[in-house]
């Protein structure tokens, strides 16, 4: 069986009900990651002691995790239903091939390694 890498890029108030899903679904090793970023929405424009600046970078959170093919549909669904508000921002799931994963510990490779 493969293994497939799925990044999330999300706001990070949903941070704990996207980890709670995801290990309502069986998983549980992510990595997290503060992130700053844009897309389409480009930033905003806030006003600081009377001057106005545009703050293009917004705050973000990276979600990594490494999974079996077999759970990527469920875990897709997890992180979309958990990080959707329906607003602007919600963000983007991304989905790699993982050509392999080594366990340093044990030495493990492949799914076993996850």
């Amino acid at each position: 069986m493969g293994m497939k890498k799925i990044e999330a890029i999300i706001k990070p108030f949903k941070l704990d009900e996207v980890k709670e899903a995801l290990h309502d679904v069986g998983l549980q090793g992510i990595t997290v990651t503060e992130a700053k970023g844009f897309g389409r929405q480009k930033g905003h424009t806030e006003l600081y002691r009377g001057a106005e600046y545009v703050v293009d970078f917004l705050p973000k959170v990276k979600i990594e995790l490494i999974l079996d093919d077999g759970l990527v549909d469920r875990a897709i669904e997890a992180i979309q239903q958990a990080a959707h508000t329906g607003r602007i921002g919600d963000g983007k799931i991304f989905v790699y091939s993982i050509e392999d994963a080594i366990r340093i510990r044990t030495g493990e490779r492949g799914t076993e390694a996850i």
